[in-house]
């Protein structure tokens, strides 16, 4: 396991976890994982190869996840807006007036609200496997899970696979930490797509290590609550994005078909969109992926 220079910076009242490798005084590359997921998520090959192109490079865990701390989503709801506050914050702790956004899903949502709301800190956007931040997909798929026909100007729904996924599992028993994380595991397999290997000793590792080191595992859920919150700051018009912007979006993407990372590109100005064959939602269980995702933010940032 990669390790770097951990600290603990404030976001407000919540402390949030992160992680910095290379030097200070080249280029930062901000990484933000997306939903429910620990900063460490980031492969380490991915941050030795952008470390190594001359990039320092910063990880950290989203407030609910890993050792960042609880809140209590009853009490003190948040929205994109408040992880998109933290994530600034992160550059904040570190000194940093300007990063190359690097996001992913949720993280992806969260770079595109600061490249619109705070533009100055966002010298590029990358987004990978990710929908325009003003989408809600609810409608769409409540219509796929009742058997309904997509409504004409709808992004398509999550494969019929990764619904089945989500049905199957909400029967599941998780009365035990193994049959959690046998679910976690499956989870990320079919998030993985059915076209490139899926590495399942790699992703049992990563959950176990996830369980290990999280100060509460159940809170990550309040992601999804966070999610569902459509203000009117994610209704911006991505048009006015200046950054320049890499979609980068897998071709066999059972979350986010596709379709929405057109949608995406289509919306920001002079937006590069590179579909990866074969890629399916997280990408970083899948043998030899990681470099090539690196390589891609490499030549962006460069």
């Amino acid at each position: 396991m990669l390790t770097g220079d951990e600290k603990f910076v404030r976001s407000g009242q919540v402390r949030l976890w992160t992680e910095r490798f290379g030097r200070p005084a080249d280029p930062t590359v901000l990484l933000v994982m997306g939903t429910a997921t620990q900063g460490v998520g980031w492969p380490d090959e991915l941050v030795e190869a952008l470390v190594n192109s001359g990039r320092q490079v910063i990880r950290f865990d989203h407030r609910d996840t890993g050792r960042s701390d609880s809140v209590d989503f009853t009490t003190h709801p948040y929205a994109l807006a408040d992880m998109a506050a933290d994530t600034a914050a992160v550059l904040d702790g570190h000194g940093v007036a300007a990063a190359h956004i690097v996001g992913t899903s949720l993280g992806a949502a969260i770079g595109q609200w600061l490249a619109v709301h705070q533009a100055a800190r966002v010298r590029t956007l990358t987004a990978m496997a990710s929908s325009p931040m003003g989408n809600n997909p609810g409608p769409a798929w409540a219509r796929a899970m009742a058997g309904q026909p997509a409504a004409a100007d709808d992004l398509p729904p999550p494969t019929a696979r990764f619904l089945s996924h989500l049905m199957d599992s909400a029967k599941s028993p998780r009365t035990t930490a193994g049959q959690r994380m046998d679910a976690d595991v499956q989870t990320w397999r079919v998030l993985n797509g059915d076209v490139l290997p899926f590495d399942e000793p790699a992703a049992r590792r990563f959950v176990e290590y996830c369980y290990a080191r999280a100060n509460n595992v159940a809170s990550a859920s309040n992601h999804d609550l966070a999610a569902r919150r459509w203000d009117d700051d994610r209704r911006a018009s991505l048009s006015c994005i200046t950054a320049a912007t890499l979609v980068l979006h897998g071709s066999d993407d059972p979350l986010f078909p596709q379709a929405h990372g057109e949608a995406l590109a289509a919306q920001i100005p002079a937006a590069h969109l590179e579909i990866v064959p074969g890629m399916g939602h997280h990408p970083f269980f899948s043998p030899g992926l990681a470099e090539r995702i690196a390589g891609s933010i490499i030549r962006h940032t460069t």
